[in-house]
């Protein structure tokens, strides 16, 4: 059996994995996530993580669901932390991956 490595996976998204009728509502809440929605952004050594609200669990979690489909050289990882604390998501790969997200946040600022 063959195992792919992250090296094996393009760096590209496909949004046509995404079913047309959420591709745009998916589109914005990326778009929120990632910048504006995020109380803060630290950068890692292989990606970014973002901390949120606790009460973001549920969009966080759709993001993520739906992401994966059209971007599958992401890792994600999502903590959730004890007593109703923040949540971090950790998107991280190769480092294709973090310029890959550094030049989608750069983009349109």
């Amino acid at each position: 059996m063959e195992t792919q490595t992250n090296r094996d996976i393009p760096i590209a998204c496909d949004l046509t994995a995404i079913d047309a009728e959420v591709r745009a509502t998916h589109l914005e809440s990326a778009e929120y996530l990632l910048r504006a929605g995020a109380a803060e952004v630290q950068e890692l050594p292989d990606g970014l993580a973002f901390r949120y609200a606790a009460e973001q669990y549920p969009q966080v979690a759709q993001f993520i669901a739906t992401e994966r489909l059209c971007c599958p050289f992401f890792t994600f990882v999502l903590e959730v932390t004890p007593a109703n604390g923040p949540i971090w998501l950790r998107i991280t790969g190769d480092a294709r991956v973090k310029e890959f997200l550094q030049g989608e946040l750069n983009r349109s600022e």
